[in-house]
């Protein structure tokens, strides 16, 4: 009996980029590995409802987790599937020019440089840059955040 690769599942991938919080995210995640206390904090929703939606997009095949301590720590890991990774990395580029996503990531800078203003985000670790090469982006806050 032979045995084929394991096809990645588009429509898996459809549903999980066909909700506003699922993308907000992913946007957070872009080229970073962040805190889930982190998107508790911008997304100003409960860690049960940001869990969820974090393993729907790990069902999708498109983010990764890492436990540190009581942390955990997600990120954005395309798919192999050239056809996936193409409609992933087309959404992503799209946050670029939406207001409401930059003022996400405005608000991850401030945070992350100013987490003594954020209650949740007491002894939490910074969200890291996980393109070393990249140039860092400045955000409509002004703060630099890598990319």
């Amino acid at each position: 009996m032979s045995r084929t690769a394991k096809t990645f599942d588009m429509v898996k991938l459809f549903a999980a980029l066909a909700d506003p919080t699922r993308l907000r995210l992913l946007n957070l995640m872009h080229g970073r590995e962040v805190c889930v206390c982190y998107f508790v904090e911008i997304l100003r929703q409960g860690q049960p409802k940001i869990s969820r939606h974090l393993a729907y997009l790990r069902r999708a095949g498109i983010i990764e987790a890492r436990r540190e301590g009581k942390w955990m720590h997600y990120r954005i890991e395309p798919p192999t599937d050239a056809r996936a990774a193409s409609v992933l990395e087309a959404t992503l580029h799209s946050f670029e020019t939406d207001r409401n996503m930059q003022a996400d990531l405005a608000r991850l800078g401030q945070a992350c440089c100013e987490p003594q203003k954020f209650v949740m985000l007491k002894d939490a670790p910074a969200p890291i840059s996980l393109s070393a090469n990249a140039p860092p982006r400045t955000e409509p806050s002004g703060v630099h955040v890598e990319s």
